[in-house]
């Protein structure tokens, strides 16, 4: 591997270590927590969780719509780093918003939360959309696994510094633990910041004609509505679309979910945020292991290897007793999440054009945000019609398992095939 290929290649996968400072921090970490005991205080603990809930919803919508368009824009003309840095520039900035408000302003830090996720997310799309330009079908899952395991240690130290923070807030000179969360939404800002700027100044994309700005548009939108209507006809690439779809709702809502079984079950918030820096920091070996697996043996059968292993957490987790069983579970997820992420965005690479790497990342994010739909209402209304938390977090394997028997119709060759010959008609 040249010099230059390996020095955009880290300088492509720093950038998961810069962002994933927000992932954990700020939306997985502090941000739910202080929402509750200090922008919203005044509220109930019901209305301050509808009020995040929506905040959340209305980020991911408002992805959702734009993402394909602007993803078509982005193709047509070599426009993928200057959106990653307007998204990141968003989101920076919003992260520096936050530690401003002040107690009982719920509504400017829900909406400044819900303009850094449309930062975080936005830039995630054309982030993933330059691997094909940075990466080979040779090396394309150890590039991918790269980011995803950079990610997982990246956002792990900081997370673990803010923790310290925010427990020994008179050690860094702090009155108290608000204005240690405060100054950690802070750290987000400048550690996402300085570690985007590799990525800006060493990956390399192949630049076309410049053209006017209301020519992209229209250009754009033309390019969307066409691979719309072509996507829809390769029954091979939306096969696995649905398929990413059920198994990946499945990862996001242990995700998602895993803290809140953990507080049902009786367990301290200390151990749930402990778990959480076990899955940061196992997650950075084991998603480079699994990339290496998928390079020695098949990125799909690692797919479904870690799919049965999901299935295996998820009966673990629906007979679990003690809070080491919850660490133990910790362990068993950090295993595979990173892996399964990472392998879904190569296998995914290898299937779609370069030329249009954008606008097809921007119909594979639309299924990721669309996904942590059925787990939650499945949880809910097992919950509601057993009365029985463990029978709910059980049925989640009904995703895995439906995703994984889509996922064996998917052949990666004749998808490809059959994708070129689309674009070319």
């Amino acid at each position: 591997m040249q010099n230059s290929t390996k020095k955009s290649i880290y300088s492509w996968a720093l950038y998961d270590w810069a962002n994933s400072a927000y992932a954990t921090t700020v939306m997985a970490g502090f941000f739910p927590i202080f929402f509750k005991s200090y922008y919203s205080a005044a509220n109930d603990v019901t209305l301050s969780t509808a009020q995040l809930g929506f905040a959340n919803s209305i980020s991911s919508l408002i992805i959702v719509l734009i993402a394909p368009l602007l993803g078509a824009i982005a193709d047509a003309g070599s426009l993928k780093k200057r959106f990653v840095f307007l998204f990141a520039f968003l989101g920076v900035l919003m992260s520096v918003s936050l530690s401003f408000v002040d107690q009982g302003e719920w509504q400017i830090a829900a909406f400044i939360y819900m303009m850094g996720n449309i930062g975080f997310m936005g830039s995630n799309i054309f982030y993933d959309a330059l691997l094909p330009s940075i990466s080979s079908e040779k090396n394309v899952d150890f590039v991918s696994g790269l980011g995803f395991a950079l990610g997982y240690l990246g956002g792990g130290v900081l997370f673990a510094l803010n923790v310290f923070m925010v427990q020994e807030p008179s050690f860094f000179g702090f009155a108290n633990k608000a204005e240690a969360i405060q100054a950690s939404f802070l750290s987000v800002a400048v550690w996402w910041a300085i570690f985007s700027i590799p990525l800006f100044l060493f990956v390399k994309e192949k630049r076309k004609e410049k053209k006017a700005k209301k020519v992209l548009l229209i250009e754009g939108y033309k390019r969307l509505k066409d691979t719309f209507a072509k996507v829809r006809r390769l029954k091979g690439l939306f096969l696995f679309l649905v398929s990413y779809w059920l198994y990946i709702d499945g990862v996001d809502t242990i995700i998602r979910m895993a803290v809140d079984y953990g507080m049902a079950l009786g367990f301290e918030i200390s151990s749930l945020i402990m778990a959480l820096l076990i899955v940061q920091f196992i997650g950075f070996p084991a998603t480079l292991l699994v990339a290496k697996l998928a390079d020695m043996w098949d990125t799909k059968k690692v797919i479904f290897l870690s799919i049965a292993v999901y299935i295996g957490i998820i009966i673990f987790a629906s007979l679990m007793e003690d809070v080491s069983e919850f660490y133990i579970l910790a362990v068993m997820i950090a295993l595979v999440q990173g892996g399964i992420q990472a392998m879904s965005r190569s296998f995914y690479t290898r299937m779609i054009p370069h030329a249009y790497a954008a606008e097809f990342f921007g119909f594979y994010d639309l299924i990721g945000k669309f996904a942590v739909i059925l787990g939650p209402l499945l949880i809910a209304f097992v919950a509601l019609f057993t009365q029985n938390s463990r029978a709910s977090i059980a049925s989640v394997s009904i995703l895995f398992i439906s995703g994984a028997i889509l996922l064996f119709f998917v052949d990666e060759e004749k998808v490809k095939q059959d994708v070129n010959e689309a674009l070319e008609s």
